[in-house]
């Protein structure tokens, strides 16, 4: 039997950082008390083995003689997946999808697996057993003879089955549940997580195959494991929305094949999660009667212009200091609106708390949300209610003015679709509308002047 040297070690459980000694802070990523130990097992030189030889050399090319080869993407079924990819899948990319537990990492995997016809695909599980995937599969309800389904953790036999199968696509389901023999640890630690997507990447990288790697979180939300491991991969996507709810959003972290700003929405279902076409009918609620602190909002979402709508509850602080809460809102900048408010219209809103909700379980970070947030919250503090065939879309300034934004004809087509009669923009983008709109168009430039227009 080869001898072995053992060795222990202390890895950052947050960034990966190696220590040969425990320490209270690390000094890579400066978080305290997040230093394990770890016992890795070095084999000897004569026993390591390359989980994956290829014959390709490689040596110093000028990039003006470097020819492209034209490599299609694959075009994954559905179109949400394949907008938030940049187009589809790159081969040889190496993806990792991460959610919270239960949120329907799983079964959009073996959705996409069991829909991509032309492909042969294996479906790598360590969690479940091959009964408990043919169940959810019976319940998705779609076939597909060129998909392959194995329950195993050992990266060394995992690869044995993948040289036999030759598959186009691999999933992984998931990469805290795998294990190498060449790291004598349990699966799920830093070492461990790190050693077996390195093998899969480079596994990528020679035979050109895309991976799709299955990530846990941690309850701060952030993928569970090194974060080295973010900088390896290709693609980041985060699998969001609350188990209560059935909408679930798609996003782009990461992306060096496309854009990150873009954003897909799922509905769940007992058959699986269904694509929503047009999520701004999902994102407006239906009301049949007239209530104030409402306002809608067209925001951009990379290149899809989606209608939200923003809800906001301003009343008398009970306890002497007034709160200040946000759902799916930056909450420094709404306190920065509501300074502006205060400052430069008049409005005496330090005695109130102002609670403020994006419908649907959105978050928002485009600053063109700002006017409907300030006219939503006007709407509650003085109790009267925006009409609900006006939507608004322009950013907010420290002086109170109304400022422009990006992409303004895709925003005011988008609401003309839904039905909308009025948009408030800024003045200054007149410049960048194009072309000619049948809904009517309000120009503003304070704040003052959508106050008057609005409440008189």
């Amino acid at each position: 039997m080869a001898k072995t040297k053992i060795k222990k070690a202390w890895f950052c459980q947050d960034c990966g950082a190696q220590y040969p000694k425990w320490v209270g802070k690390c000094n890579a990523c400066s978080k305290w008390n997040t230093i394990v130990e770890e016992v890795i097992s070095k084999p000897d030189v004569n026993d390591v083995k390359a989980t994956f030889k290829t014959q390709r050399t490689s040596k110093p090319s000028q990039i003006e003689n470097i020819q492209l080869s034209d490599v299609p993407r694959i075009k994954l079924p559905g179109t949400e997946l394949n907008r938030v990819l940049g187009g589809g899948l790159v081969p040889g990319s190496l993806v990792l999808f991460g959610g919270s537990p239960g949120i329907g990492k799983s079964t959009l995997m073996l959705q996409m697996s069991l829909r991509l016809k032309g492909q042969k695909i294996l479906y790598v599980s360590g969690e479940e057993s091959e009964q408990q995937i043919k169940m959810r599969a019976d319940r998705i309800g779609n076939k597909n003879i060129d998909c392959y389904i194995l329950t195993e953790t050992s990266t060394q036999r995992i690869f044995h089955h993948i040289k036999e199968l030759q598959p186009d696509v691999l999933v992984i389901d998931s990469i805290q549940t795998l294990q190498t023999e060449s790291i004598d640890s349990s699966p799920g630690s830093i070492s461990q997580v790190r050693e077996c997507t390195s093998e899969l990447m480079r596994y990528a990288k020679e035979t050109n195959t895309p991976v799709f790697l299955i990530g846990h979180i941690t309850k701060e939300g952030s993928i569970a494991g090194p974060k080295i491991l973010e900088h390896m991969v290709d693609v980041v996507l985060q699998f969001e929305g609350d188990r209560n709810h059935i909408y679930r959003l798609l996003r782009s972290i990461k992306n060096r094949f496309g854009s990150t700003n873009e954003l897909g929405i799922y509905e769940m279902h007992g058959a699986g999660l269904r694509e929503v076409d047009n999520p701004s009918e999902i994102l407006i609620s239906n009301k049949e009667e007239q209530l104030s602190g409402t306002a809608i909002a067209a925001t951009m979402e990379g290149n899809r212009p989606l209608l939200i709508e923003i809800q906001a509850l301003v009343s008398s602080a009970a306890y002497g200091t007034p709160q200040r809460s946000t759902t799916g809102f930056d909450a420094k900048r709404l306190n920065m609106l509501l300074a502006v408010l205060e400052k430069r219209c008049g409005f005496r809103l330090g005695a109130k708390d102002v609670f403020l909700n994006v419908a649907g379980g959105l978050k928002v970070s485009d600053p063109s949300v700002d006017l409907a947030v300030i006219t939503a919250i006007l709407s509650s503090g003085e109790d009267i209610h925006v009409p609900t065939n006006i939507c608004f879309t322009a950013e907010v300034g420290l002086s109170g003015e109304i400022r422009p934004i990006s992409h303004i004809d895709h925003r005011i087509v988008e609401a003309e679709k839904l039905g909308f009669e009025v948009i408030y923009i800024s003045k200054y983008n007149k410049k960048g509308i194009s072309a000619k709109h049948k809904i009517k168009i309000v120009y503003v430039s304070r704040i003052e002047e959508v106050f008057t227009s609005l409440f008189g």
